[in-house]
């Protein structure tokens, strides 16, 4: 009795090679997926242990994200969009909390900037210390008028510092040790700390006995307003608001790109192993012939997937892990991630990866075997010599399909703007690489016919490569397919920066008709635009504040908040002018009315708002605030997006300094006491280096995915060129030369390398052209030297793959 269990054991021990191209790909989709899983999973996991908060067991704080509901109907869900700044709670709370029972004490905690003879200080409230531990080396707690430093003064100096309220001198009541902090008398905090009436946290002591988790209850139930209560390691994000945005970070790797790397490695194994089964037809004919039932052939490869593909998954689950090692610690060491950070590694996605690898195998075996499982002996022989017309009735359907709708987003992508576009050109490049999995021998034959018309005029060897070529176009399809995938998503990540950094970079060069450009790392003095005005030579000072609020993008029922960068102006709307020129589009610059704002004309349209609307933002601490646009300019890719009054902040944000003086006129020396003044191009210079780090995720992952779709090329190459063995002893044995052999398998992969350069760069240009038009204005820039390292790299690839296994398998044969 035929046992089909046997033969696929029988295969695997007496044909290994048949199989290792299958392993290679199953291998490498669990390393993407399980390499993406792990990032995940730390994202929606990660959590940063309590440190300045580690004696309170509760704490009262607002919550760091805002809610924003997205979707209507069943598809309506709720999403968490970080705070740029640190969101506070009225300090009123601290009498409810102090009431609930269990509790001992309730502590306001407050945290804000200072400056001491120009260096940064942290200034907290003298209160804090119940909880943090801090204790006085010398002299008294500090009442009104008063402050406790460990900054080298000693008890009775008198110390100005320059607080967000202005300059403010006091008396150091006594001393500490550690870094150079600054303790106020709880009132006094309270009142300069640039947000009157508003404190970061309250700290929550629990009576003896009373446990947290009681102690949260009842402080919940006694907490009214916007407020929220946190114990064990959710604490932590309290006092690191950086959590947030690594969570951020982390879930957009591990789920959205992670997402779109794993159906890439997935349609990848999955031709793979189509071609695979189609390389052995002959043998699958000749158990047909002998009587083998459908059924068993099915089974037959099912076991066959299910004794590789649980140790490709296993295996390919170990470089997995340490790429998402490498992976979480460079975003460390790019501050994206916090130090406090652990990578999670848990069972869940390498069990994902490996399940995705089997369900990858037997799903492309099926399909693959449904063919040769299920036509006739005699027409299976037939078709294992001569392949057949690669029409399916049900893959050809479904890529024309595809096709269609890549085509439709591209031009829907033109008539968009801002993340709109950049949404919908999203979908060109997955659509149009979904037409070119499904529709690839079709593609194949159809590149073979054009590239091909050429080589018949080369000689022997690049017209008998033509002609393999088109009478071969599945295993053409096989190959140019992983090609087509590195060209077109690293195309469509580089370039995309790349065109970006271009345009701001155009932008910014144009915009800033300042002279010289003050900054200072600690943030220059409340009076500082005022000191800089009076300089000899300089006629106009204007200060900005930089940071970033949250702004409405999507239409309907699909919207969200996007973060945009904000720049808040000390000055008028003439002075700002004469030192930045934003390129006003619409409207005029209103800086006199703390209720009015200025638009980049691309963030605007993105927000469906014009001049004269009013657009509901959120502001750097979560607070809403609806201003009239009274403006839209060009140049807000390079310089910042939004521009509104510098009153519009005022207690908005913890860092209240301006971080910069712009100026026409004066010198550097003139400025030099103000801070660090930079000419024009240096601060150009400066700004540059920031978009480059900005831009390394992106070229992380075009390597990433670049990096594995070179290695399924390769891995598919040597599984044709192998493949044809006997093929090429025929060859040598009616007459060919070993050299016109090797010329005309060097022909073939030209003409693989080729194709997939060509629709590859198709489809990324079809995804930057409407994309970059929508968030830049801009056509594309594809640097030359850049793009022909890619065309290059794709090109020798497929020489190397063809031609090593070419000569080995040719010294076999002779």
């Amino acid at each position: 009795m035929f046992r089909p269990n046997g033969l696929a054991r029988a295969a695997l021990r007496f044909k290994p090679a048949a199989f290792v191209g299958t392993f290679v790909a199953l291998m490498m989709s669990a390393l993407i997926v399980s390499a993406c899983g792990i990032l995940l999973e730390t994202g929606l996991r990660a959590s940063v242990p309590p440190e300045r908060y580690a004696s309170a067991p509760v704490v009262v704080a607002a919550d760091q994200s805002v809610k924003v509901v997205t979707g209507s109907g069943e598809d309506r869900e709720e999403e968490s969009v970080p705070l740029p700044d640190r969101a506070r709670i009225d300090d009123s709370l601290v009498a409810e909390v102090a009431a609930a029972p269990g509790v001992r004490t309730a502590v306001p905690d407050l945290t804000f900037p200072v400056q001491r003879d120009g260096a940064a200080l942290q200034a907290h409230n003298w209160g804090s210390t119940a909880f943090t531990g801090e204790r006085l080396t010398s002299g008294r707690a500090p009442q009104t008028g008063e402050i406790v430093t460990s900054g080298g003064a000693h008890v009775g100096d008198r110390v100005t510092l320059t607080t967000p309220e202005g300059e403010r001198t006091y008396r150091v009541s006594g001393t500490t040790a550690g870094h150079a902090t600054a303790w106020l008398a709880d009132s006094e905090a309270l009142r300069v700390s640039g947000h009157p009436g508003r404190i970061d946290a309250i700290a929550v002591l629990p009576k003896t006995g009373v446990a947290t988790a009681t102690l949260k209850s009842q402080v919940e139930k006694a907490t009214s307003g916007p407020a929220e209560v946190f114990s064990g390691n959710d604490r932590g994000a309290v006092e690191n608001s950086a959590l947030a945005y690594a969570k951020e970070n982390l879930t957009g790797i591990g789920g959205s790109f992670g997402g779109i790397a794993t159906m890439v490695a997935v349609f990848t194994a999955a031709g793979t192993i189509a071609l695979s089964v189609g390389q052995r037809a002959r043998e699958y004919a000749l158990l047909r012939a002998i009587g083998t039932t459908p059924r068993q052939i099915r089974r037959s490869i099912a076991t066959e997937t299910l004794l590789v593909a649980p140790l490709a998954g296993a295996l390919g689950c170990l470089p997995g892990i340490a790429l998402a090692h490498w992976w979480f610690g460079r975003l460390q060491a790019k501050g994206a991630v916090p130090q406090a950070v652990d990578l999670a590694v848990s069972y869940i996605p390498l069990l994902a990866a490996v399940g995705t690898s089997l369900l990858t195998g037997l799903l492309a075996g099926y399909m693959a075997a449904r063919r040769p499982s299920r036509i006739k002996p005699g027409q299976a022989l037939a078709e294992a010599s001569v392949e057949r017309l690669p029409v399916g009735w049900i893959r050809t359907p479904l890529g024309i399909v595809a096709a269609v709708g890549g085509t439709f987003f591209t031009f829907l992508a033109a008539r968009l703007h801002g993340e709109d576009a950049a949404n919908a050109a999203l979908g060109v490049v997955m659509l149009f690489m979904l037409a070119v999995a499904l529709l690839g021998p079709l593609l194949a034959r159809g590149c073979a016919a054009l590239f091909g018309l050429p080589l018949r005029g080369a000689g022997a060897s690049a017209s008998l490569a033509a002609a393999n070529s088109r009478s071969n176009a599945r295993r053409l399809a096989s190959a140019i397919t992983p090609i087509v995938l590195a060209m077109a998503f690293s195309s469509v990540l580089v370039f995309m920066h790349t065109s970006e950094d271009r345009a701001a970079a155009g932008q910014q060069k144009a915009g800033i008709t300042a002279d010289h450009i003050v900054t200072a790392d600690a943030g220059l003095a409340p009076g500082a635009v005022a000191d800089a005005a009076g300089r000899p030579g300089v006629t106009t000072a204007v200060g900005l504040l930089k940071t970033s609020v949250l702004v409405p993008a999507g239409s309907g029922g699909d919207r969200w908040l996007e973060t945009a960068s904000a720049q808040a102006v000390t000055g008028t709307a003439k002075e700002l002018s004469r030192v930045q020129d934003l390129e006003v589009t619409r409207g005029a610059l209103d800086l006199a009315d703390p209720h009015t704002v200025a638009l980049d004309a691309a963030l605007a349209r993105s927000a469906h708002v014009e001049v004269g609307d009013r657009i509901p933002l959120r502001l750097p601490d979560g607070t809403k605030a609806s201003p009239k646009v009274t403006a839209t300019y060009a140049r807000g890719l390079g310089l910042s997006q939004v521009t509104l009054p510098r009153e519009a902040l005022k207690g908005h944000v913890t860092n209240p300094y301006d971080a910069e003086i712009w100026t026409a006129g004066g010198t550097t020396k003139d400025l030099a006491g103000l801070g660090t003044p930079l000419a024009r191009d240096d601060y150009t210079t400066a700004r540059s280096v920031d978009r480059e780090l900005n831009a390394w995720a992106n070229i992380t992952m075009a390597a990433v995915l670049g990096g594995f779709a070179a290695i399924a090329a390769v891995n598919t190459l040597v599984m044709t060129v192998l493949d044809r063995r006997r093929e090429l002893g025929t060859l040598r044995l009616i007459g060919s030369t070993r050299t016109q052999v090797l010329r005309m398998i060097r022909w073939e992969a030209l003409l693989v390398a080729g194709a997939g350069i060509v629709l590859g760069t198709s489809i990324a240009l079809a995804t930057l052209v409407p994309m970059m038009n929508g968030l830049t204005g801009e056509n594309p820039y594809v640097p030359p030297l850049l793009y022909g390292a890619f065309a290059g790299a794709a090109l020798l690839l497929g020489l190397a793959a063809t031609a090593v296994p070419a000569r080995w398998a040719l010294r076999r044969t002779t």
